[in-house]
């Protein structure tokens, strides 16, 4: 630890808190922020299950008790932890913040009760600081408690917030990668060479749906390093891709249109791969899409299904992988002739808590040694912490990452053209233009 002069030195007792799912990495960030603080002689708590027990405080008939809703960190509880997996104090999907849409709703006492229960929460235990790690959208509740706490009166305590970056998706404005994505890649590409070894024995196929809501680099970096014969995500859903469909709100009976996507063409350029390698003698492969094209499904694959606190719909129920899997087989089989048999497998939880990578440890360690730094030595608050280049750490304020209409963090795709993108391209197979079947065709062939 440096000599520098402590500009932050009143941050006596810092909490951490982790939100959304897990990720590779999480314990090395958790415990080398901890024990930057606890060797500095400063307190640590940790919370249990994200905002969970935060935003349902009250002081009198919901308090919160150490070792059931927190813990107050030891130098023992961090021995060894770096490398482990899992999250020591758990993590949920409670959003504190749920109810606010828009900068004016930060003066609604009603929309920001969760806020101000998790505000009086820290202020009762004393907390001076909290590190707040999680993906977009805890950023965004981070923001909230930031932006809650400048329109308290002037003589109120102060908690400041510091934010580091965690998501497998790799969608993060702000940081080159994020901790955890490169063991999520790994363990994924993993599984998908032992999928492709299944398919070159048994003259198959796999679509392979991995995670990545919002963005294409999980999806990307598993097909590029797993060897699939093709890869789409988001970011491809493009030109013939995309089918406007009419559709009715349920609560208002208006209608609007919207892009969607269009499975016929999705399906046909599946079923042009398979039939480009057949005539390759390849009767064997594996197509890796990301889950977040399942949003875009045709409203008939999306009416009744159930949204998380953020909002977001359940994707692993929207089976996207099985219905194109399922739609593949049926059209390879019209326009051949032929049977083929076509199998969908998710990936994606079984990396989540997986032996972290020793880079997604090294990253980790410094963005929580970065938390250290940003509070004690440099006293900021409201700000994010970024590492590029060889471990380097950046501050990077809120304001630059949150659009200041609507309040929300901004996702980052993956470029169109650019050379990650291309990279892709050039490894995945090339597809000849198949002209349509006929028994004419079969006679001939």
């Amino acid at each position: 630890m440096n000599d520098k002069p402590k500009k932050g030195d009143r941050n006596r007792r810092v909490a951490i808190v982790f939100a959304g799912g897990p990720a590779p990495g999480a314990n090395a960030v958790i415990s080398s922020a901890a024990i930057s603080f606890l060797e500095d002689g400063r307190d640590v708590v940790g919370f249990f299950h994200g905002y969970s027990n935060l935003q349902n405080y009250h002081p009198v008939s919901n308090r919160l008790l150490p070792d059931e809703h927190y813990r107050v960190f030891q130098e023992r509880d961090l021995r060894g932890l770096r490398n482990t997996r899992g999250i020591i104090i758990g993590t949920a999907r409670a959003n504190p913040g749920k109810t606010i849409q828009s900068r004016a709703d930060l003066d609604d006492p009603e929309k920001t009760k969760k806020l101000r229960n998790v505000y009086n929460a820290l202020v009762d235990l004393e907390i001076d600081a909290l590190i707040s790690i999680g993906g977009d959208d805890t950023l965004k509740t981070a923001n909230f408690l930031y932006e809650f706490q400048r329109r308290l009166p002037k003589d109120a305590r102060r908690v400041q917030v510091i934010h580091l970056p965690k998501t497998i998706d790799n969608d993060y404005r702000g940081i080159d990668f994020t901790f955890g994505f490169f063991t999520a890649v790994d363990t994924m590409a993993k599984e998908l060479q032992n999928l492709r070894a299944d398919a070159m024995a048994t003259h198959s196929y796999f679509v392979v749906e991995t995670m990545g809501r919002k963005a294409g680099w999980l999806s990307y970096g598993v097909g590029i390093a797993g060897e699939a014969n093709m890869v789409l995500a988001i970011e491809d859903i493009t030109g013939d891709f995309v089918k406007d469909e009419e559709i009715t709100d349920a609560e208002s009976g208006k209608k609007r249109t919207e892009p969607r996507l269009n499975l016929d063409k999705l399906t046909d350029k599946i079923v042009d791969l398979i039939l480009t390698r057949e005539r390759r003698g390849k009767h064997y492969g594996t197509v890796v899409l990301a889950e977040g094209i399942g949003e875009l499904m045709p409203e008939s694959y999306l009416a009744s299904l159930p949204r998380d606190e953020h909002g977001h719909i359940s994707l692993g129920r929207v089976d996207f992988g099985k219905a194109v899997a399922q739609l593949v087989t049926d059209r390879y089989e019209q326009r051949t002739g032929r049977k083929k048999k076509v199998t969908p497998i998710q990936l994606g939880y079984e990396s989540r808590c997986a032996p972290p990578h020793a880079f997604d440890v090294m990253l980790g360690s410094q963005l929580g040694i970065g938390a250290y730094r940003a509070l004690i030595e440099e006293d900021l608050s409201g700000h994010l912490v970024s590492v590029t280049g060889q471990l380097d750490l950046h501050y990077v304020p809120f304001k630059d990452l949150i659009n200041p209409q609507t309040m929300k963090t901004e996702v980052r795709f993956i470029k169109t053209g650019s050379d990650f993108h291309q990279l892709a391209r050039f490894l995945e197979t090339r597809v000849d233009r198949i002209a349509e079947w006929s028994p004419s065709r079969r006679r001939e062939e």
